[in-house]
């Protein structure tokens, strides 16, 4: 009587592991009902492809380090101005500064816009200053009318951001009102 008891628990046990284990598709890979538990695929859905859902939602840009674009000015500037190397870290130090500054003053949730117009002009005239202190008279001329075209170039490159934006916001108008 006991050895058949026991058996009938061990053969009820074998069998409710096994259901358990075909549910969670017994450990291996593309295998059982919704590959899986929890892994994605067949009729369950993971986290991986729920985050796939929510790309509509706008991420935060990622930040570009300031040193990274002070250094992008200076390329640009070496040939133009002529700028030997040492002149060159120099400038992308004060750049780099200025960038960090401008940020900062930017972030500035006390001050309203018209405040943050003039003391981004203020910072812009310091760091003008230094960075002709590096310059010798002749550089000097070209660094401003460097400074002239860059921008004028990132003017250029708002402007055509800006049309993009309209030009998407016209196209999303135009598909709500047809559907």
């Amino acid at each position: 009587m006991k050895l058949t008891q026991n058996l009938i628990i061990l053969v009820f046990t074998l069998f409710c592991f096994n259901s358990v284990s075909a549910q969670y598709g017994n450990g291996y890979y593309n295998n059982g009902y919704g590959n899986g538990y929890g892994r994605g695929g067949g009729m369950g859905m993971d986290r991986s492809m729920m985050a796939g859902q929510q790309q509509g939602t706008p991420s935060k840009p990622k930040e570009i380090p300031v040193e990274e674009t002070a250094a992008k000015i200076v390329d640009a500037m070496k040939p133009e101005v002529k700028l030997d190397d040492l002149q060159a870290i120099a400038i992308t130090n004060v750049l780099a500064d200025s960038l960090r500054e401008q940020g900062i003053l930017l972030k500035n949730e006390s001050s309203n816009q018209e405040q943050k117009i003039e003391q981004i002009k203020a910072l812009r005239e310091s760091t003008d200053k230094k960075i002709s202190a590096f310059l010798n008279p002749d550089q000097v001329d070209k660094y401003k009318t460097f400074m002239e075209t860059f921008k004028e170039v990132k003017k250029g490159k708002s402007k055509k951001k800006k049309d993009k934006e309209d030009t998407k916001e016209v196209k999303e108008n135009t598909d709500t009102k047809t559907e």
